[in-house]
């Protein structure tokens, strides 16, 4: 049950989402990540090897994307199911173009047409005003440290938006 003073207020949820491209060297399988925010606490993450190999890093995004918009969608309707209202849409952050591209675009190529349902997918909800993709820079995007090696700066920077602690609650 929602107190009554947020009784039709607005919350929010965002996300993250990237992938490497071929990073292991044995199998050249990609790996997704993504992070979910709800009022800026992580709830959901994901570090996983992508089950094919995706033939550019484009499309590798775009295999990351649709799993985060899938996580997205879910935790979606699950805070609708208790009552408590989202803003959309929801913005979900990419740092690479041709990903964007491919998810706000609805045409398939012949080059593209293996990943053409993962990006239909996408392409549904953004059309539909639930998501909102935007571009990021790779050293701002969140999602990083879950699918490669990060520099020990990119860490330090990043890690505090997945981890609160007791000072920091004192500080406020």
């Amino acid at each position: 049950m929602i107190p009554k003073q947020l009784e039709g207020e607005l919350f929010e949820l965002t996300g993250d989402s990237d992938s490497d491209w071929a990073g292991d060297t044995d199998t050249r399988h990609s790996v997704t990540g993504y992070c979910i925010f709800y009022q800026g606490c992580l709830v959901g993450w994901k570090s996983k090897a992508q089950s094919s190999v995706a033939l550019s890093s484009s499309k590798a995004e775009m295999m990351a994307l649709s799993e985060a918009t899938k996580e997205i969608r879910f935790i979606h309707e699950l805070l609708t199911s208790m009552g408590i209202k989202v803003k959309l849409p929801i913005t979900c952050r990419v740092d690479n173009v041709g990903a964007i591209f491919m998810a706000e675009n609805v045409t398939a190529t012949p080059k593209s047409k293996h990943i053409d349902t993962r990006a239909k997918f996408v392409t549904r909800f953004i059309q539909d005003g639930f998501l909102k993709v935007n571009f990021v820079k790779s050293k701002d995007n969140r999602s990083d440290i879950f699918t490669k090696n990060v520099s020990t700066e990119i860490h330090e920077i990043h890690k505090k938006d997945f981890v609160w602690r007791l000072e920091d609650l004192n500080n406020e």
